[in-house]
């Protein structure tokens, strides 16, 4: 993928978050100094801790969704600065504790916190930061609000356990994997989205609207993942490439190759993600399984699917300045994969 890509005879710009970015700056600003506010605390483990994690380069792509869809609804008041906060903040503590259960060295090219404090106080500051995001969107005063992001919370760690239930087990299906995306990754995405329509009273179908485009972007965003654990740079993903795979986490690519492959890969899958049994060559032997059924390729074009349905969801919406900042960051998520 070059930084232009040919098009009927023109050329294409490499899709950027760019205009999202330069039309929440201000937004994003208020929300920035919010996080460092309500991140600070008496106990000096837990503003560093935080910080740490808060400051090792996450693009911050929730709190921004719930900024553009509150404009794009036509919002002119302050009350979705705490809200998009929140979502930063639960977002914050799921890595923690994720990082905690996955056993994970590094997030976004750093040393994880686990590492650098131990998994107990990783824990710890996750519930802490947790308590913190209720805190926040309980100021708000909105019961609607407060409703949307307790499901989404619940829904996230129903998602965790579904995934800790399906690592190291190659042979799940595809749906029951799908269902795991849907509530570890996605339901966040569709709170942000949501909330932006919540925020300024909109009717039914536009927060439905909204809700749809943030299921299918957080579905996207999570399938380039996983075709980047495999053929990316360490440089995109913000680890080694391969983790999932040394984690023993199954991904599509992985179902979908286990699928379609013979008694003899199918045992390979069973032995080093199964069993845990990983010897120096299985991952250069996972990436040509992967290359062999074109799984990559196939992973990616579902995520394109689905950010074809997130586009449509934003049809509902007038086309703007905001529903074009959208539209892009649809396509910054795919593009990644590339």
């Amino acid at each position: 993928m070059t930084a232009l890509d040919t098009v009927n005879n023109q050329y294409k710009p490499t899709p950027t978050l760019e205009t999202l970015l330069d039309k929440t700056a201000e937004d994003m600003g208020r929300i920035n100094e919010l996080i460092l506010a309500e991140a600070h605390s008496s106990v000096d483990m837990i503003p560093k801790l935080a910080k740490h994690l808060i400051d090792s380069g996450g693009k911050r792509i929730r709190p921004m969704l719930t900024c553009a869809t509150s404009r794009l609804c036509g919002y002119e008041g302050l009350d979705h600065i705490p809200l998009a906060t929140s979502i930063e903040f639960l977002h914050t503590a799921t890595l923690l504790h994720d990082d905690v259960v996955d056993e994970s060295d590094m997030r976004r090219g750093k040393q994880a916190a686990r590492i650098l404090w131990g998994n107990q106080a990783s824990v710890l500051v996750g519930d802490y930061l947790l308590g913190q995001s209720f805190k926040i969107m309980v100021s708000v005063g909105s019961l609607e609000a407060l409703k949307i992001l307790s499901n989404a919370s619940a829904i996230i760690a129903e998602g965790e356990v579904m995934q800790l239930a399906a690592t190291n087990n190659p042979t799940i299906s595809e749906a029951e994997y799908m269902a795991v995306i849907n509530s570890k990754t996605a339901a966040l995405f569709v709170a942000a989205a949501e909330l932006g329509a919540v925020v300024n009273n909109r009717p039914d179908d536009e927060r439905q609207a909204l809700k749809d485009f943030g299921e299918n972007l957080g579905i996207v965003f999570q399938l380039v993942d996983d075709a980047l654990d495999y053929h990316g740079e360490a440089s995109k993903l913000g680890k080694d490439v391969g983790d999932d795979f040394r984690d023993g986490k199954i991904t599509l690519p992985v179902i979908l190759a286990y699928q379609q492959g013979t008694k003899e890969e199918q045992d390979f899958w069973k032995r080093t993600l199964g069993e845990g049994q990983i010897e120096d060559q299985d991952l250069d032997t996972a990436i040509k399984l992967t290359e062999k059924y074109k799984t990559i390729e196939e992973t990616m074009n579902r995520a394109r699917n689905y950010g074809e349905k997130a586009k449509i969801a934003l049809q509902k919406f007038p086309n703007n300045a905001w529903s074009e900042a959208l539209q892009d960051a649809i396509e910054f998520c795919i593009e990644r994969g590339n």
